[in-house]
């Protein structure tokens, strides 16, 4: 038995992504067993997956918990402790726990927060740059490497892919709803997840948008398409602009909607539902990678050099100046309808050449 931490809190679509690593993680330490330190919602990222033997969640903001988790991990021996967040109780945590080997952040002889330099290559891009916030930014615009190829070569593994496990239930749960909305057999189920939450709005493909590219696909498609709307909380109303809009416009349209209060899991079970997902840079999206959907997605103030989608999908880019520039109102109008559609039809087009194979 070797035993590995992984510490891993936020946000929940960077949790999701770095089970890519697992994998790799199980090669290089036979007998592999694996912690995954997490946020308390973050659990049903990981804990089914099989190559995660336990889990510990915690709330970083509450000294108490930290506390308590640190007491909990200190009576291992870990053969290696990775530490992928910056907050201060977690950089206290990893630096507190019995490690043959460290990577990652922590804190130094003078209880600074600090990183180690197996990992530069992706905390030089971040908040705890040494090289400060105007290089680090320089250095995200930069990348050309995705997430799982920067992480891997930082802890010396193979690449690896993102891999979200369901339980039996959540897996019963979305063939019940399939089967309620009668899903299949009547066209290619495209999911909308085009909102991104309350602080990127530039991320989000605006409802007009979203409604003119659906339009677009159903002519294409003869009218043999279902839309699957998905988001969480923050969409609420706009989704339901969105369903009325769709609906409005065309009357006859399948659009069918999928609720924006699941829990993760049924909400990841609800993604599977889809032929291809067209999404924003959000949780939906790592949660298609890591089950397999076929996605079109787009790019304004985020990076797409780092999402990798295994050559299942397409990233429709922006081409304005202040693109990768993380701002919040970065201009995302070159993301037209036109460049979206177009997008969409051609992974269409693949997975339907790929599956006649």
């Amino acid at each position: 038995m070797t035993s590995v931490l992984m510490i891993k809190t936020a946000a929940l679509g960077d949790v999701l992504r770095t089970t890519s690593l697992l994998p790799g993680l199980a090669e290089r330490y036979p007998g592999l067993e694996l912690t995954w330190v997490t946020a308390h919602g973050a659990r049903a990222l990981v804990e089914n997956h099989p190559l995660v033997s336990r889990v510990e969640t915690v709330d970083p903001a509450d000294p108490g918990e930290v506390e308590a988790l640190t007491r909990r991990l200190a009576g291992t021996r870990w053969e290696r402790v990775i530490s992928l967040d910056d907050e201060e109780p977690l950089c206290r945590l990893a630096s507190a726990l019995d490690a043959a080997q460290l990577s990652g952040a922590h804190l130094d002889d003078q209880g600074a927060r600090a990183y180690t330099s197996d990992v530069a290559p992706w905390f030089d891009m971040g908040l705890l740059s040494v090289h400060g916030k105007q290089a680090a930014d320089a250095l995200k615009v930069a990348n050309e490497r995705s997430h799982p190829e920067i992480f891997a070569s930082m802890l010396g593994v193979r690449v690896g892919r993102p891999e979200l496990a369901l339980p039996a239930q959540a897996v019963e749960q979305a063939q019940a709803f399939a089967d309620a909305h009668d899903l299949k057999g009547k066209g290619p189920v495209i999911g909308l997840n085009t909102g991104a939450g309350g602080r990127w709005r530039t991320k989000e493909l605006p409802v007009a948008r979203t409604i003119e590219v659906a339009r677009s696909l159903a002519q294409h498609e003869r009218g043999h398409v279902t839309f699957l709307t998905l988001g969480g909380l923050a969409e609420e109303e706009r989704n339901a602009a969105l369903v009325a809009g769709l609906r409005a416009v065309e009357p006859a349209l399948r659009v069918v909607d999928g609720g924006t209060q699941n829990s993760l899991e049924v909400f990841a079970g609800r993604v599977s539902l889809c032929d291809l997902l067209l999404v924003s840079d959000s949780l939906a999206l790592h949660v298609a990678v890591a089950r397999g959907v076929p996605v079109v997605t787009y790019f304004a103030p985020t990076s797409a050099a780092e999402i990798e989608l295994y050559g299942r999908g397409e990233k429709v880019v922006s081409s304005s100046p202040d693109y990768c520039s993380y701002r919040t109102d970065a201009d995302n109008s070159s993301i037209t309808p036109e460049r979206v559609s177009a997008a969409v039809l051609r992974v269409l087009a693949a997975e339907r050449a790929a599956s006649r194979e």
